[in-house]
């Protein structure tokens, strides 16, 4: 009898509890498998239980891991979230049994009365029941309250770990200690734990794992918002530098358009008394004049032009050469400030890259782009020095945010010592689309 009862809780109580984990490891990854994986995943499950001891650290790590590779492969999701999503679910199960195992150690020797053996199997099944169940219900809570793997920052992902792996070390002492050893006394009679202090031990444990969560959530709240100042901040030194170019602009041209008669007159008389040869140069004069009320770089956009004169302007000065085949209608669905975000980080960089090159080097910097039907492409092509590691900086995190604003994407290839940057963004050529869009 007792032979059978470890069998069954071993294999078939056992293998239906890690099924279950592997249920809800999937639904908080947001994905959906097939039922032929679920019963791969029961296969390898069995397979684990077999081959390594149960009620030992060793078991859980091996699950933890079996879960995080069952993401990584039958999920397609990334190592980091895998392993924290799957660390996340079997803690949440270790908990879920801790609290009902100590609930049922407290209610237990309050049924003295009655059948112990039908006593005992009742409490056996009913536990299970009962710490799927809660344990189902608080990893919807977490799914759905709390976070996602898309939100989170793969780089903060270990400040959720670290704490995580605690609590799961602290539960796996208190099960390793307390529950798996029985005390007698010496007559025999069976010395009872303190369950009440274990039954708020493990609770105080699920708390401290959604206080956590809480905290992971506030944390990725923060760090956007943080991103959005970092755009804002970026909005105000595009307008700003905008504003005093087109200032600038203005009182240039307010001066020609003053002189323009005066200039006028000089040409007429220089003609009119034969003097054709200064006449030609006085012209000449007037059109040096009035190229520099001209932008450098046409884009059918003034605030584009505005901006990609300036940053080629000074890349020219530096012995940059630089061509601009940018194309946009005006306007054309996507605000002046966020296409100054995206050109003047991109220029930047390029500008950078381009500055940090040996002096021999060819250094170039084109710009192209067009409007194809529902996109706006842009391709931003630079030469660099093509050692050393690429790392998104501040700059294209900025880019990367405003193509996720408008539902597209950002891409970067490398090949030798060409550097390129892809930007699409997903434009609605009907007008009553674009409020929409940009909600």
């Amino acid at each position: 009898m007792a032979d059978s009862i470890d069998f069954f809780n071993k294999y078939i109580m056992g293998s239906a509890e890690m099924l279950f984990g592997f249920y809800c490891y999937v639904k908080m990854l947001h994905k959906r498998v097939r039922l032929w994986f679920y019963l791969l995943f029961a296969a390898c499950a069995v397979c684990m239980v077999r081959i390594i001891p149960s009620g030992t650290m060793i078991e859980t790590g091996a699950y933890i891991l079996l879960l995080a590779a069952g993401g990584k492969a039958l999920c397609h999701t990334d190592k980091k979230s895998a392993l924290l999503y799957a660390a996340l679910v079997v803690e949440i199960m270790q908990l879920s049994h801790g609290i009902v195992n100590s609930l049922s150690s407290v209610v237990y020797p309050l049924m003295s009365c009655f059948d112990q053996n039908r006593v005992g199997m009742i409490f056996m099944f009913s536990g299970y029941v009962v710490s799927l169940l809660s344990a189902g219900l608080c990893c919807h809570m977490v799914r759905r309250y709390f976070f996602c793997c898309e939100t989170i920052e793969k780089q903060y992902m270990f400040l959720i770990l670290i704490p995580l792996l605690m609590i799961f070390t602290m539960d796996e002492y208190i099960h390793s200690s307390i529950y798996s050893m029985v005390v007698t006394d010496g007559s025999g009679v069976m010395v009872y734990t303190n369950h009440y202090q274990m039954l708020i031990i493990q609770f105080l444990g699920m708390a401290s794992l959604f206080c956590v969560l809480a905290a992971c959530k506030k944390l990725a709240r923060y760090f956007r918002i943080s991103t959005e100042l970092s755009l804002l901040e970026q909005e105000e030194h595009s307008l700003r530098q905008y504003v005093d170019e087109a200032k600038a602009r203005y009182e240039k041209t307010k001066s020609f358009r003053h002189d323009i008669r005066n200039h006028i007159a000089v040409i007429k008389k220089l003609l009119q008394t034969g003097r054709e040869e200064q006449a030609l140069d006085y012209i000449r004069d007037m059109e040096d004049m009035s190229e520099e009320l001209s932008f450098p770089c046409s884009t059918n956009n003034p605030v584009v032009d505005i901006l990609a004169g300036n940053k080629l302007g000074i890349a020219k000065s530096m012995g940059i050469d630089v061509c601009c085949r940018l194309l946009l209608p005006y306007p054309c669905g996507v605000r002046d400030i966020d296409l100054c975000i995206i050109l003047s980080n991109a220029l930047d960089n390029a500008v950078c890259a381009c500055k940090n090159m040996d002096g021999a080097a060819e250094k170039y910097i084109r710009i192209s782009g067009r409007i194809q039907g529902d996109f706006l492409l842009m391709e931003i092509e630079n030469s660099f020095q093509g050692r050393g590691m690429l790392r998104e900086g501040t700059g294209l995190s900025n880019v990367r945010a405003v193509a996720e604003k408008y539902h597209g994407a950002m891409s970067i290839k490398t090949q030798g010592t060409v550097f390129v940057l892809h930007v699409m963004l997903i434009i609605p050529q009907h007008s009553e689309d674009i409020p929409r869009q940009m909600d």
